[in-house]
Formats: C-alpha cells, sequence, structure tokens
C-alpha cells in the first residue's frame, strides 16, 4: 500500500479517482437516510429542552433513532464509494461526528449548526479519498456549510431544518469537485 491522498488516508497502489457519479450516488442515498434522522435528533433534543418529563419516553426514542441512523449512513457512504477500509472507517466517523458535533452545537448554541459539522466531518471521513488530495478541501466545505447553516439557523429560525440535513454531505461533493477543477491544468 501507498499513502496517495496524505498520510493518515492509505490507498491501495493504483487506485482510480472515485467517479463523480459515483460519489453522488453514495452522497445522495446516505443523505435520503439522514434526513429522518436528523429531524427525529432535533425533534428529540427540542422535546427535551421544552417539555417536562411526560415526553421523555418519546424524545429518548427519537434521539436513539437518530443517533443510530448516522453511523449506517456512515456506512452506506463507505460502500457505495469503495472506501478501501469501510468497517473501521464507520467506527472513526461516528467518533468524529460527535468531537465536532458536540463542540459545534455548544458554540453555535443550536443543535442544528453542530449537526451539519457533525455529519460533515463524519462523511468527510466515510466518503473515499480522492488520490492526491488532503482533508484540507473537505473540511473547508463542511465549514462553509455549517456556516452558512448557522446563519440561515439566524435568519430563517425552524425553516432552516428544512434544507440543513442535505448540507451536510452534499458540501462533500461540492469540496471534491471544486478542489479536482482546481487542480486541472
Amino acid at each position: 500500500m501507498t499513502a496517495t491522498a496524505g498520510p493518515r488516508e492509505l490507498l491501495p497502489a493504483g487506485v482510480d479517482p472515485l467517479s463523480a457519479r459515483r460519489k453522488w450516488r453514495a452522497i445522495a442515498i446516505a443523505t435520503v437516510l439522514l434526513v429522518p434522522a436528523f429531524w427525529a435528533l432535533i425533534f428529540g433534543l427540542v422535546t427535551v429542552a421544552t417539555e417536562g418529563s411526560q415526553e421523555a419516553v418519546a424524545a429518548g426514542a427519537a434521539i436513539a433513532f437518530g443517533l443510530s441512523v448516522i453511523p449506517v449512513a456512515f456506512l452506506v457512504v463507505a460502500l457505495l464509494s469503495a472506501h478501501p477500509h469501510a468497517p473501521g472507517v464507520v467506527v472513526r466517523a461516528a467518533g468524529l461526528c460527535l468531537l465536532v458535533g458536540i463542540p459545534a452545537s455548544a458554540v453555535a448554541g443550536d443543535a442544528v449548526t453542530g449537526l451539519v459539522a457533525g455529519i460533515g466531518a463524519g462523511g468527510a471521513l466515510a466518503l473515499r479519498p480522492e488520490p492526491d488530495q488532503g482533508w484540507r478541501p473537505r473540511a473547508l466545505g463542511v465549514l462553509v456549510a455549517s456556516a452558512y447553516t448557522f446563519a440561515l439557523a439566524r435568519v430563517a429560525g425552524s425553516a432552516v431544518l428544512f434544507p440543513a440535513p442535505v448540507f451536510a454531505l452534499t458540501c462533500l461533493g461540492l469540496a471534491d469537485h471544486l478542489a479536482g477543477w482546481h487542480r486541472r491544468p
């Protein structure tokens, strides 16, 4: 094995770049999985924050559902993008999702921004790396998507809940596309 995408991402020698069709298929299918999980998490978190103990069971079930679907979406991204280390990278992606999402939610003061940041960071790890491309374009994409979500949450209020699940993984495909476009001679 040789390192072609950076010191932390090992790809087998001779791996071709991921086709745009395959990448966007992985992103689209995982996004469809993430939408109900995202909304369930938001419902659960808002219910816990606003209601009394009467709705705690429903809120807990919604949070558990949302948290259990996110790793499945990472697995879908890893498998459909043909990541060579799919099972292991899903565990790391879920951990990175928590490590990025929780502090982002705390800093932003809202759960939506933290979810977009966390899922985007985990997705960046789960999506097969491009040869000769480091982690920076995807990290910048996640940062832009998170900042956009933060701004939308302040301007549009709860209306951000409808498009926000799409931002988390779409930013990765756009970042890879722009980085590849920038690298072309």
